[in-house]
């Protein structure tokens, strides 16, 4: 399976203690099956942080990765338990440890749905139907160093608007 990571340097050995604490699915190394969402994130690293170049970084891992035995948190869409982990990491309340976890992104777009349902403003079912209309694109983040290290980076591309 090809996975894809945005960023603004090529990251050839990933490493998941990288990452920010309090994100989607909690501290660890993200990726995506789709390039175009790699893309995104790519050039907004860029955006954020003036950098020079926006980089898609390019790996390969075994198709049955979230079957060879590691402890596997997998999403099949927005449901009321992938929202309620989602906000749970988005707070910096990651309890629970996992080595892969698998399921859609909440990107800024998406948050201000995911705010109005941790505020009590709407219901889990609202926000999920409110989700719905948005194009949902997965992820698969990388939480302990035998997981990553599965990742085999293939190449970098660079990317622009």
């Amino acid at each position: 399976m090809k996975l894809y990571h945005g960023s603004t340097v090529a990251v050839k050995h990933p490493n998941f203690q990288k990452g920010r604490k309090a994100t989607d699915f909690g501290k660890g190394f993200y990726t995506t099956t789709n390039f175009e969402q790699a893309k995104k994130w790519a050039l907004l690293k860029q955006k954020r942080e003036q950098a020079p170049k926006a980089i898609v970084s390019v790996y390969e891992v075994p198709n049955d990765i979230l079957n060879r035995g590691f402890t596997v948190l997998h999403f099949e869409g927005a449901t009321k338990e992938w929202l309620d982990f989602v906000v749970n990491n988005r707070k910096g309340n990651d309890e629970k440890k996992y080595n892969l976890i698998m399921g859609p992104v909440a990107n800024d777009q998406l948050y201000a749905t995911i705010r109005l349902y941790e505020q009590r403003i709407i219901t889990a079912n609202a926000a999920i139907e409110m989700l719905k209309t948005h194009k949902l694109f997965n992820q698969l983040s990388f939480h302990d160093p035998d997981a990553t290290s599965l990742l085999k980076f293939t190449e970098a591309i660079e990317v622009t608007e």
